[in-house]
């Protein structure tokens, strides 16, 4: 079983990504922004970030410990966090320059590894390849 990382910048596709896979692969599925209301946790600082990879991480485990693959959509812009979450697969969702948060823009760092590199939104499209490589 995999913990999978769908990662990028808000507004380049994780989510609707993150839907589509979901179900082809019969995995859980952890969505950041669900995760954070349940937290009621709104600090968008590093350590706020890492306090939520943490979280994201934690639930992701439980998940495949119970023998499950989990997909996890969130934004984990800084290689810290991505550590922290510790993900078996990494789909950098890279379809946009920019997201509509500044503060994010400036900490977010390209991923120099991932297991596979979604370029258009196009979610319906990209979904189906991931699920054959996992």
């Amino acid at each position: 079983m995999k913990k999978i990382l769908i990662m990028g910048l808000p507004g380049s596709g994780k989510t609707t990504l993150a839907k589509n896979l979901v179900p082809l692969i019969n995995a859980k599925w952890i969505n950041a922004d669900e995760v954070r209301k349940a937290a009621d946790d709104w600090d968008f600082s590093e350590d706020g970030r890492k306090r939520q990879a943490k979280r994201m991480a934690e639930k992701a485990e439980k998940h495949k410990q119970d023998g499950n693959h989990v997909v996890a959509d969130f934004i984990c812009p800084t290689p810290a966090a991505r550590e922290l979450f510790n993900a078996d697969y990494i789909v950098w969702v890279d379809t946009i320059k920019e997201g509509r948060f500044a503060d994010t823009n400036a900490m977010f760092v390209k991923p120099e590894k991932y297991d596979y590199h979604v370029t258009t939104q196009d979610a319906e499209n990209w979904a189906p390849k991931i699920a054959k490589e996992i």
